[in-house]
């Protein structure tokens, strides 16, 4: 259209019907202004200026889009919004209570746990109030609420509830604590509360919660506020208004003096069962649990295995059995040998052998360094007989010597532990003597005699410079002087042990000299051929001289009275110098 155009009394221009509230804007706005042209234009007389209007640019058009599709463009963002969420939701783990049929296929009965009848006693008083409630109900006694097991990893705790689960009858549900604990605020919560639910509708049901502490531990501890809401719910699950007292909680835990204080009170676990790692003769139970379907070689002696597995638990014995087995199949044998168990507990203790190959200063360095623990541990009264010596390496160990225990013991003296210090540094000594100069094999040795100086100075009391009359349960509460104090007995408890072993090997250089022969000849000693080394060597009882309390006034500790002169007390020692002649503290 032109910028003056003659518009006749019609209904089209040019071809195109006219209609001005179809009009461009502007053309509109000059129709409406100006009345007497539009009754002209109506009449079918005069003419109409209408204005050219400029095309509009690529960025107008854009905007003028979004101007006309923003509602649109807002709903399809809310829709696309919820579609998101609602996959993922739906997307999020559903862990739904676990329940074990009391037929299973995978049964686990009394007869196949060994070793933990202390446990078993206690909850075969659980299985039979769920299978003749009436004779404890006549009594007026009520089921366990709740029962705990807690102890070392690889003890049963999990086993024992498989077990319960057989011999009850009764629905057994089980769920990982782990499970619990979620990003997302409330499901933890939610969760408890469908387990408990499931139970309920199952009445009489146990419920095994596994590895406890990972939403049981103690609330404050930490800000995990979700955590806390989870507890919070399986608080009230177990002893609230909600709670119906015909389902029993089971839980395991290793670590018990982190749950919270609120779930250990009697009516939520009433019973808390420490299961144990085995002794000698439930080791040896054990081990006929584990061999009873794999074929035994005449020589075989449980009762043997049995004492050279101190301190292994029942899962560590199982994998003993299994790795046996491996060793014995890989030699194409037909049944399990001695040496099959030998190789199998070298392998669980040690770790696998390895292929590191040492040059031969190296080979003589973790000779001697191994010679030395022995020679120590053979000397020594208190400590345990050495089953092993050998400089192959295994794991991360370039050597290692092996431990025959001749009972369980579960208390230890301040005697038998400064003995162990020293048995632990006699390698590192050892080294000092021979080479001059020490190496970074003894790290582990150190980190172990770190240990055992800090619990004797601040679990055990068992200080070196005054008679502890309590130990520190809180590092935060003492002076910097009782900080420094304690430094320095813990110090000077390394220094006694390393003097003992610079005594003991420098006293017995000879005996050293041939077991680090024996183990650069033959790699491997085993207990035959270390008797036979120390058959003209008898062990050294050592006696420690105590200390008295400073009562004259001259800055250090009285002789002791002559009437208590047999009475072992603490020592008061000072800082032992290195072979090489200079001071250890100064190092």
């Amino acid at each position: 259209m032109s910028a003056s155009t003659t518009v006749p009394f019609s209904t089209t221009l040019d071809g195109v019907p006219i209609d001005y509230l179809a009009l461009d804007p502007p053309t509109a706005k000059a129709l409406v202004d100006n009345k007497a042209r539009l009754e002209g234009l109506m009449g079918g007389e005069g003419t109409v200026a209408t204005t050219v209007v400029a095309p509009q640019s690529f960025s107008q058009k854009v905007q003028q889009f979004g101007t006309d599709w923003q509602g649109a463009a807002s709903l399809l963002f809310i829709v696309l919004f919820a579609v998101v969420m609602w996959r993922t939701l739906k997307s999020m783990p559903k862990t739904k209570p676990v329940e074990i049929k009391p037929k299973a296929n995978v049964e686990v009965a009394w007869s196949d746990i060994a070793g933990v009848d202390d446990a078993k006693r206690e909850l075969q008083e659980v299985v039979d109030f769920l299978k003749a409630p009436d004779a404890f109900q006549r009594l007026g006694a009520r089921v366990p609420a709740g029962v705990l097991l807690h102890g070392p990893p690889g003890t049963g705790k999990t086993l024992l509830a498989k077990a319960v689960a057989h011999e009850s009858g009764a629905a057994f549900y089980s769920q990982s604590a782990s499970s619990f604990v979620e990003m997302f605020a409330g499901l933890g919560a939610a969760r408890i509360r469908r387990l408990f639910r499931e139970a309920r509708k199952h009445e009489p049901a146990i419920v095994f919660i596994d590895e406890l502490d990972a939403v049981g531990a103690q609330r404050g501890s930490d800000n995990n506020s979700e955590r806390e809401q989870t507890l919070n719910q399986l608080l009230v699950e177990m002893d609230g208004f909600g709670s119906s007292g015909r389902v029993v909680v089971m839980a395991a835990s290793n670590l018990l003096e982190k749950l919270d204080p609120a779930l250990l009170r009697p009516g939520r676990f009433d019973r808390q069962v420490f299961v144990s790692p085995p002794d000698v003769d439930g080791r040896k139970k054990i081990l006929g649990v584990h061999t009873a379907n794999k074929p035994l070689h005449q020589d075989i002696d449980l009762d043997a295995i049995a004492a050279q597995t101190s301190g292994l638990s029942g899962a560590e014995l199982a994998n003993l059995c299994n790795e046996a087995a491996i060793f014995a199949a890989r030699r194409q044998g037909t049944v399990l040998e001695n040496r099959d168990f030998d190789d199998a507990l070298e392998r669980v203790v040690a770790g696998v052998q390895s292929n590191t190959t040492l040059n031969e200063h190296e080979r003589r360095v973790v000779a001697y360094h191994e010679a030395g623990h022995a020679l120590t541990r053979e000397l020594l009264e208190g400590q345990d007989r050495t089953h092993k010596i050998s400089i192959v390496p295994r794991g991360s160990a370039l050597g290692f010597v092996m431990n025959l225990p001749s009972e369980d013991s579960y208390l230890k003296t301040r005697d038998q532990l400064v003995d162990q210090m020293t048995v632990l540094l006699a390698g590192r000594v050892a080294e000092a003597i021979v080479f001059g100069a020490v190496t970074t094999g003894a790290a582990n040795d150190l980190h172990r005699v770190a240990e055992i100086t800090h619990a004797m100075v601040h679990e055990y009391g068992m200080g070196t410079a005054t008679a502890s009359v309590r130990a520190v349960t809180d590092a935060d509460i003492v002076s910097d002087l009782t900080r420094r104090i304690r430094d320095e007995e813990q110090q000077d408890l390394a220094f006694e042990a390393q003097r003992a072993a610079y005594d003991l090997i420098t006293a017995h250089r000879g005996k050293l000299e041939e077991l680090a022969g024996a183990l650069l000849e033959h790699e491997t000693l085993d207990r035959r051929e270390i008797e036979a080394i120390m058959a003209d060597t008898p062990p050294v009882s050592r006696r420690r001289p105590y200390a008295v309390p400073d009562q004259d006034g001259d800055g250090g500790p009285d002789a002791p009275p002559s009437g208590d002169r047999d009475r072992p007390r603490i020592a008061a020692v000072a800082p032992l110098p290195q072979p090489g002649g200079q001071d250890d503290s100064a190092a």
